[in-house]
């Protein structure tokens, strides 16, 4: 059972995290706030006797560290500083409230990417301040971008092509690496199926031989136990008529005198 002060964490982070899914003004101060409590806390925490399991404190320390990331790239300055550093942000892996499909970081991360990648449109466009205007005039907009601008804008789309194409990259690794693990797998069972299937075989093998060895034993005990009586019966009938040979040729020829 969870104690009063994950209680109050949870509490409080998930206060953070609507806070942080809502427009919030430049005078908005409770934010920075409430994550400075959150880090107290979650030290508390860590320090308390009936702290959370070692697998929930890092999933609680990954949506703090979330929070900090991002009021640190709200105070960037330009549109492009923060849609890098929104990049590198990870969000939680699970819903912090049992009412939540999604983890509300992950929400608060797509929003935050959304408005990134709309305030550099503006930027390029030189529409952030009127936010307003025709295909027309954003087309005169961006033919007039100076040349400096337009290189900057050259290098963003860089760079934003670079990291999707790193991760088109490493999520078709990923993919690749479980399908070979998926193909090793179904091979290493399909050999030690083969390998039960051939001991199953050797075994019943043995079974068999055992008892031919065993019908062959006693066969053999039997024919050793007839030969053996029918050299007993002869040997008795020799010595018979070898004891019957000598008392006749006794009775025939007495001893001389």
């Amino acid at each position: 059972m969870a104690s009063r002060l994950e209680i109050n964490f949870i509490r409080l982070l998930s206060r953070c995290e609507s806070i942080a899914s809502e427009k919030r003004g430049e005078t908005e101060w409770r934010l920075e706030k409430y994550v400075g409590a959150l880090e107290e806390m979650l030290v508390a925490l860590r320090k308390s006797p009936s702290k959370p399991t070692p697998e929930v404190l890092t999933e609680y320390t990954r949506k703090v560290d979330f929070l900090k990331g991002l009021l640190e790239a709200e105070k960037l300055s330009s549109p492009t500083e923060k849609a890098l550093a929104n990049q590198f942000l990870a969000p939680g892996r699970t819903p912090t409230i049992a009412n939540e499909r999604m983890p509300a970081t992950k929400t608060v991360h797509m929003q935050t990417k959304a408005r990134c990648t709309g305030e550099m449109r503006d930027e390029l466009l030189g529409t952030g301040l009127s936010g307003k205007g025709t295909s027309e005039t954003d087309l005169r907009n961006r033919r007039g971008l100076p040349l400096d601008e337009r290189q900057s804008a050259a290098e963003l789309e860089a760079v934003m092509q670079h990291h999707h194409n790193l991760q088109e990259k490493l999520a078709e690794d990923m993919l690749n690496l479980a399908r070979n693990l998926k193909n090793n797998t179904l091979a290493a069972q399909n050999i030690i199926k083969q390998d039960n299937q051939t001991l199953s075989q050797s075994m019943r093998q043995a079974d068999l031989n055992f008892e031919k060895l065993k019908t062959e034993s006693e066969r053999l005990e039997q024919h050793t136990k007839k030969s053996v009586n029918w050299l007993l019966w002869l040997m008795l009938i020799l010595v018979s008529f070898t004891f019957i040979s000598m008392i006749l040729f006794i009775r025939i020829f007495p001893r001389l005198r």
